[in-house]
């Protein structure tokens, strides 16, 4: 178990209403150090509500947090020392070129004169945009705008990087190039708390998943464990011929037959334990099998099966 101290994040009995709306019921997280959380939830779940709390932009109604070892409550600024925020909405300024923008935070972080230059070149080089230092960001690409839009929020050599649906409205060559920077981040010991309505994007990224629904955590796990929690998942078994069809039929029990396509569907927990004695059990029966594909729910799967309902019509989670 992940203490307090190895921990980038520790969330408690967080909450936070608008009004009679109760957007946050008492939510706990924790986010061990150099990895990568991601909070998925339906539009107005409160994933956003638990960026801006957590980064010090709106107070909770209750709870506590400590961000990379500070108070939220009691060490704001020593919270805002330690965070870097890239929200929905670019915080790019188009009239100054990318150099500006990035010497601007220099600027704004206290770095000094040269010790802000010697920043700026490094991210301008890191993040590829040397070739487009001098132009107006107004230029810029979507992709090249968010590359710009996170290195802003590395100037400051961040501990803990909120990203706030970070590749919205960006084509695929571009998403894939913001994931492979965030990997890179990690491996330098960034943590990355991730909102996304990117499903493939939590998958592809996060060690870890929250599913925030009706204001509190229905699901937490990795990715595998919140597919393996949904039903559906099934091995397909072909066949050459109908023999070995029904030889198989009779040794695993359980299964949907399809006679014309000498297929068999066996149902599967998506475990390797489970797919061992699959085979073990053909293997004993002397089956001969064709082809074996293993299908998995996803994490659409998960989500729409999470969340949206009423309280009593959810799956129910282990």
């Amino acid at each position: 178990m992940t203490t307090p101290s190895q921990s980038a994040i520790s969330v408690s009995g967080l909450r936070r209403s608008f009004g009679d709306h109760v957007v946050l019921d008492g939510i706990d997280l924790n986010v061990p150090r150099g990895t990568v959380f991601s909070l998925l939830g339906a539009n107005g779940a409160g994933k956003t509500t638990t960026v801006k709390i957590l980064s010090t932009l709106i107070r909770a109604d209750g709870g506590s947090a400590l961000i990379a070892g500070h108070d939220l409550a009691t060490e704001p600024d020593a919270v805002r020392a330690a965070i870097g925020v890239t929200g929905q909405f670019s915080a790019v300024d188009n009239l100054l070129t990318g150099q500006e923008n990035l010497t601007l935070m220099a600027d704004l972080h206290h770095l000094g004169r040269a010790a802000g230059r010697r920043r700026v070149a490094e991210l301008l080089d890191q993040f590829d945009l040397v070739d487009a230092a001098r132009k107006p960001a107004v230029t810029y690409s979507g992709g090249m705008r968010r590359r710009l839009d996170l290195a802003m929020t590395l100037v400051g050599t961040p501990q803990v990087i909120f990203l706030d649906e970070p590749t919205t409205g960006l084509d695929p060559r571009s998403r894939r190039g913001m994931w492979q920077i965030v990997r890179r981040l990690v491996a330098d010991g960034v943590t990355i708390f991730l909102t996304t309505q990117y499903l493939e994007e939590a998958d592809e990224l996060a060690d870890r998943i929250a599913v925030l629904d009706h204001g509190r955590i229905v699901a937490e796990g990795t990715p595998d464990e919140l597919k393996r929690r949904i039903s559906g998942g099934h091995v397909l078994l072909r066949f050459a011929g109908l023999r070995d069809l029904e030889s198989a039929a009779r040794a695993v029990g359980q299964a949907s037959r399809d006679s014309d396509a000498l297929a068999l569907r066996v149902p599967h927990d998506g475990s390797l334990r489970a797919l061992k004695a699959l085979l073990d059990r053909l293997d004993e029966n002397a089956v001969e099998v064709d082809s074996l594909s293993v299908h998995t729910p996803d994490l659409d799967d998960v989500f729409l099966a999470l969340t949206g309902k009423p309280e009593n019509e959810k799956v129910a989670t282990r």
